[in-house]
């Protein structure tokens, strides 16, 4: 029997696949643009090749999904008998899928609940799966909703990052802040903070920036329930030594997921990132 409410989302929530079936999501590819060339968001060819294209200085810019890829998702979850929508997306201040979810719920043929996380990667992630679930426990769609906020609000996401070069690129940090860091030769530390890309910390060396990232994630996951995820972009190593010792420091970890980030956040990130996101439960 299908759901009532049908659960949409983007790929930059970084589910697996086998969360993406299991749950019934629909996950909307964004598109990274490598040297000219347009490449669906959420593969591991995408990763692999931004690398190269970072390495190469190539252009990279990225793009969101357009209102006619969603218009098409929430046909699809009508045509399968659901009788509302919940799509979930990531910070709006980081780019415009959510505005792209909106102008497409306009017209469906089904109501269309469009959330702006004010997350990305697994912070979203995290708000998909607690929608997920609220529905198929058989929640309203506005059951849901409240489910994805809750966690979303509760959930910190934290990231260490080689150079602000990237991000300053994208757009998504002022220059000031990147050429600051570039002059001191400090190893920055960023939070997600009300949707936005923010500077945290700034500390001397990558080693030191890796264990406060650390101390950091632990400080916030407290003693109860609580998921994590780590990400990385070509840190697969530091990325499954920091989960280990996660695993070890957190009391009430139930799991700890590592994957490396797709090529629209990476696009923005560069090489080297390294990512702790918290979710209470």
């Amino acid at each position: 029997m299908p759901r009532s409410v049908a659960i949409v989302t983007d790929s930059t929530a970084y589910l697996p696949p086998a969360e993406l079936t299991r749950h019934a999501i629909t996950s909307v590819p964004l598109t990274v643009v490598l040297g000219g060339e347009a490449v669906p968001d959420g593969t591991p060819d995408a990763a692999r090749r931004l690398e190269r294209a970072l390495r190469e200085r190539l252009p990279v810019t990225t793009s969101r999904p357009s209102p006619e890829t969603f218009a098409a998702a929430y046909r699809r979850a009508a045509e399968e008998g659901a009788e509302a929508v919940v799509s979930l997306h990531l910070s709006a201040e980081i780019s415009g899928t959510y505005d792209a979810a909106v102008l497409a719920g306009r017209d469906a043929p089904l109501p269309v609940r469009v959330v702006d996380s004010g997350m990305a990667t697994m912070a979203l992630g995290f708000s998909v799966l607690a929608a997920a679930e609220t529905a198929e426990a058989g929640g309203s769609a506005d059951e849901a909703v409240a489910a994805a906020v809750k966690r979303a609000q509760s959930t910190r996401a934290y990231f260490y990052v080689d150079t602000l070069e990237h991000l300053r690129r994208g757009g998504r940090i002022g220059a000031a802040q990147a050429l600051l860091g570039s002059a001191l030769a400090v190893k920055p530390l960023l939070e997600l903070v009300e949707g936005r890309i923010e500077p945290l910390e700034k500390v001397r060396t990558a080693g030191k920036a890796i264990a406060r990232l650390e101390e950091l994630a632990v400080g916030h996951a407290g003693l109860g329930p609580v998921e994590v995820a780590v990400h990385h972009l070509a840190a697969e190593e530091r990325a499954v030594a920091l989960a280990e010792r996660l695993r070890e420091r957190i009391p009430g970890v139930e799991d700890v997921q590592v994957s490396e980030v797709g090529a629209v956040i990476g696009a923005h990130t560069g090489p080297g990132l390294l990512g702790a996101v918290i979710a209470p439960k």
